[in-house]
């Protein structure tokens, strides 16, 4: 419980330091990109190495693809049913498929469930959630944008094989069986320890929250999509197949996840429902702080 207040704290604290004229606009951006560039790889080559290989780990990495088949095809019946715009549609079906298992998922695991849990994390993040931003979304975004740039297969490849965090992945892969030297392995520690305050600090001063008169029923449904009903699925689905242990633990979590930052941020660009979207994006990430820990405690049962 102490971890989660800490979280809190660190929300608070971003929330506040939007009012000091000394931290601009670009702010955000700056701690996003030490945390993806510096201390998530480090966190990568901290934690990677404790993994113990099973086929477990096929479940967070499987998982991530068969929720975003499940996700679109609920979103595409909805738009049916309620009549939703064209760019209402593609916004869902770019922004709800896509969990913030990094920014906000590392940080909750590690305080609901404690370290040893994170490489888990670490797999559904980086073979689910990243490598649908850089393929599925983009495709999308340049898909039902005309303003979008052209997603190529080069190009969508060149992105993922040169992200610090999967480079990072990969490493901590061939190094399993080397043991670091000690200089760094207190530099990754320390450089890893950064990761969760600056993230925090960083959503805390992007957060947002204007209804502006907009349509509630691609918001409300995207919410219970992703907090309530893409974990529910995964839940009942381990438990069907007899499946249990910290692979079930940690992907049912992930999935709960509220809407992904960097995902909103690409259907914002491509000019597609950008209120509706940041309002997903906010408004989710403030219900997530209710309905993770009941999650917390239904996995404990």
């Amino acid at each position: 419980m102490d971890n989660f207040l800490l979280i809190l704290i660190y929300l608070c604290i971003g929330m506040l330091a939007r009012r000091i004229p000394k931290f601009t606009d670009d702010t955000p951006v700056v701690l996003n990109a030490f945390v993806l560039y510096i201390a998530l790889p480090a966190l990568i080559l901290q934690k990677i190495p404790a993994l113990t290989f099973s086929t477990a780990l096929l479940i967070p990495a499987v998982v991530p693809w068969i929720l975003l088949l499940i996700v679109v095809a609920t979103v595409l019946l909805l738009s049916r049913i309620f009549g939703w715009s064209r760019e209402v549609t593609a916004a869902l079906l770019i922004v709800l498929p896509l969990g913030n298992t990094s920014f906000l998922g590392f940080p909750m695991i590690e305080a609901f469930f404690g370290g040893d849990h994170l490489p888990y994390a670490l797999i559904y993040d980086q073979v689910g959630s990243f490598v649908a931003l850089a393929t599925y979304s983009t495709i999308l975004a340049a898909a039902y944008s005309p303003s979008a740039e052209q997603a190529t297969l080069k190009s969508m490849s060149l992105k993922i094989v040169t992200f610090p965090p999967f480079l990072a992945l990969m490493l901590a892969l061939l190094l399993r069986n080397f043991s670091y030297p000690p200089l760094f392995q207190a530099l990754i520690d320390n450089l890893a320890a950064t990761l969760v305050p600056l993230i925090m600090v960083a959503v805390g001063f992007t957060l947002r929250f204007s209804l502006g008169g907009e349509r509630l029923s691609p918001l409300l449904s995207g919410i219970t999509i992703k907090l309530v009903l893409m974990p529910l699925l995964v839940y009942a689905g381990c438990y069907a197949l007899g499946l249990e242990g910290k692979a079930v633990t940690v992907s049912v979590f992930e999935a709960a996840m509220p809407p992904m930052i960097s995902a909103g941020a690409i259907a914002i660009m491509a000019g597609l429902a950008p209120r509706m979207v940041a309002n997903l994006v906010g408004f989710g990430l403030l219900v997530s702080f209710i309905t993770l820990p009941l999650w917390y405690w239904l996995l404990q049962i």
